[in-house]
């Protein structure tokens, strides 16, 4: 676990409870640290603060989404800032999650255990899930479309796998943040507009097959007959 934060006592506080959570963790306290350290010892999740010397929280994600050594590392994002602007640019650059200072030390170790459990789900027998020319290997974490592959955050790939288990079927926004999520997200619904927004622009195959149910939520639907799913 990487603790990325300026303000020592911060970081003190959360490596703390995280090591009573047993998670063992690393303090950085500049953002310029955090490329070297990730690529010699990939850490199994981020918290990463967003105002940092050296170079910004936003700027540190953009570089650990575009890099493959590291772009399926979960992030979570610690910032001070409360204007939802800063939480969305943080979500659409490959943010899996956020908690907004001050924080519950005791709110954020939930959430990285659920972050945990979602990276990691999708381990028992290999299955391969097919929506028209898109194909998710479940078993390695793989996206595919029409052969080539799609680069998916964590959270973007457990939503697409979502979608397609449950094809057919209006999802609420709620029901998707319970169980995708894997908690009860109290950042408010939008987080899922925002994933949305990203799987349509990674994967345009599926921009129309992504019904927006008006105030509601989504439903994944097919188009053709062709459209089939495997295993």
């Amino acid at each position: 676990m990487l603790v990325v934060e300026d303000d020592q006592d911060i970081a003190e506080l959360v490596a703390h409870h995280l090591h009573k959570a047993g998670y063992a963790s690393e303090i950085l306290t500049s953002g310029a640290q955090v490329m070297p350290v990730v690529r010699e010892r990939p850490p199994a999740l981020v918290v990463l603060d967003l105002m940092l010397p050296g170079r910004n929280g936003l700027d540190v994600c953009r570089s650990l989404r575009a890099d493959p050594q590291t772009s399926s590392v979960p992030i979570i994002m610690l910032t001070a800032k409360t204007d939802e602007t800063d939480r969305i640019v943080g979500l659409e650059l490959g943010g899996d999650d956020y908690v907004t200072k001050p924080f519950s030390p005791k709110e954020l170790v939930a959430r990285v255990g659920a972050v945990l459990r979602r990276a990691r789900r999708g381990e028992p027998p290999r299955s391969l899930l097919r929506f028209g020319l898109v194909t998710v290997d479940t078993d390695r974490h793989v996206v595919t479309c029409d052969g080539r592959d799609v680069r998916l955050t964590a959270k973007e790939f457990l939503l697409l796998r979502y979608l397609i288990e449950h094809r057919d079927r209006v999802l609420s926004r709620d029901v998707l943040l319970s169980d995708v999520w894997g908690y009860i997200y109290t950042g408010g619904t939008r987080t899922v507009d925002v994933h949305i927004r990203r799987l349509r622009e990674k994967l345009p195959v599926l921009a129309n097959a992504i019904v927006t149910v008006k105030q509601f939520g989504y439903k994944l639907v097919e188009e053709n007959p062709g459209l089939t799913s495997g295993s």
